[in-house]
């Protein structure tokens, strides 16, 4: 049971106009009330500070609130570094990942914030038992508040100065919260209903840090005109792969057909790719989207259309969903009813390349409207990996999605948005 049951939207404890215009030496400014900043806001309190976290929206955390289809995949059940994406040092990011093991941070939900997880299965990705991301976005204003943290919502940061060795932040209205560290976590530029709009980007970059070229992903992909309109809703597991400089990117899960294109876990997966090819100038064609839409690869699919009997539809209809199979045998230009015993060989050579490697027809993407991360940002060597403290400003500390790294869909950018944020809580409680 949560102990603190007031409403999220509720400000809680209120700074007095007439605070002194010296910092209180113990005094940390968390901005964003995120995941990453409710998660450095809890730790630095913990360590016996005086913390101020300041929020723009109403309630705070609400990609909390909509993650996971309002239940929030709050982790994943594993992890690899090489699932995560960045322009920055992998090594740097690993270490920043490490940090706080994935056995302590499901620890910390179930035992410190009280609220249990469960593991679904067929997708390994951990879930409150509630199936409410309510619980968790409410869960941990509660728990900052219990540890004392000054909760201010509607604050709208407008500047960020250094005065000596502290820090001046600027509100809306002319009012300035004054600090020994300042932690800033406020995301991207993803999903901008939710009140990311960039302005800690743009504020980072003019103190001195570098921000690695910003772009939309785990987003959407889009066709116009959009040859796939009529299967709109058909959903199901596929395997997609996409060539890189160099190497390959392979993933696999859920694929969804929409109105506009493309969606599910695996094109959202990929789509940094396409956006990052589309963004440089290229097309689609320069840098195929490839779709197995079994298991079966090209050869196995090769030998099946050789050995089974019956006709093309019904072998495709029995492996597929019909109206997906029906749509995939018009496009190899095959008759359906055509017997397999009587195929010639170049129409199973176009079988076998639609249902193994076939090009997805992409053309744009739904942008950071529907993103779930941004990518890119600041250069990750420019901060010390232990305490997420800056390099270029120091008493500055930086986490979560404003930083040059992010991961695939399940859990992985919280894994990244909480385990960054508990170190720029800790490093700056360290030196406040």
């Amino acid at each position: 049971m949560l102990e603190d049951h007031r409403s999220a939207s509720d400000p809680g404890p209120q700074i007095p106009d007439s605070r002194p215009q010296t910092p209180d030496p113990r005094t940390i400014a968390v901005i964003g009330a995120g995941a990453a900043g409710l998660m450095a806001a809890i730790h630095a309190a913990g360590e016996g500070r005086r913390v101020v976290l300041l929020e723009r929206t109403k309630d705070g955390g609400r990609k909390i609130l909509i993650s996971g289809g309002g239940r929030c995949n709050i982790l994943p059940s594993s992890w690899r570094p090489d699932q995560f994406v960045t322009a920055s040092s992998p090594n740097t990011l690993r270490n920043m990942l490490r940090s706080w093991p994935l056995a302590e941070q499901r620890r910390f939900f179930e035992e410190t914030l009280g609220l249990p997880l469960a593991l679904e299965e067929e997708t390994g990705k951990l879930f409150p038992v509630s199936n409410r991301a309510r619980d968790v976005r409410d869960g941990l204003v509660a728990l900052a508040r219990r540890r004392g943290v000054a909760v201010r919502f509607e604050a709208h940061v407008t500047s960020l100065e250094p005065e000596g060795e502290d820090w001046r932040v600027g509100l809306a209205g002319g009012e300035a919260v004054r600090s020994q560290a300042v932690i800033v976590a406020t995301g991207g530029l993803s999903v901008p209903a939710t009140g990311s709009d960039g302005t800690g980007l743009r504020l980072l970059e003019k103190l001195g840090h570098t921000i690695h070229p910003l772009y939309p992903a785990l987003t959407p992909l889009t066709a116009d005109p959009p040859p796939h309109a009529a299967l709109a809703g058909v959903s199901l597991e596929v395997g997609i792969a996409a060539a890189l400089e160099p190497g390959r990117f392979e993933t696999e899960g859920g694929f969804l057909f929409t109105h506009r294109g493309y969606s599910g876990p695996a094109v959202l997966d990929v789509s940094h790719i396409a956006v990052r090819h589309r963004l440089a100038g290229g097309s689609p064609a320069d840098r195929p989207i490839l779709v197995r839409w079994t298991r079966e690869d090209a050869a196995t699919w090769d030998r099946t259309l050789r050995d089974a009997t019956g006709t093309v539809a019904s072998l495709v209809r029995h492996r597929l969903p019909a109206r997906l199979a029906d749509a995939l045998v018009t496009e190899a230009r095959v008759p359906g009813d055509r017997s397999l015993a009587e195929l010639r060989r170049e129409e199973r050579s176009r079988l076998v390349d639609v249902l193994a490697r076939y090009p997805l027809p992409w053309t744009g993407d739904e942008g950071y409207r529907k993103a779930e991360v941004t990518g890119g940002g600041v250069a990750l060597d420019e901060i010390e990996p232990r305490t997420m403290e800056s390099r270029v400003a120091p008493g500055l500390f930086l986490c979560g999605e404003l930083l040059d790294a992010f991961g695939p869909i399940g859990g992985y950018n919280f894994l990244w948005g909480w385990a960054t944020g508990r170190a720029a809580g800790l490093g700056a409680a360290a030196r406040a």
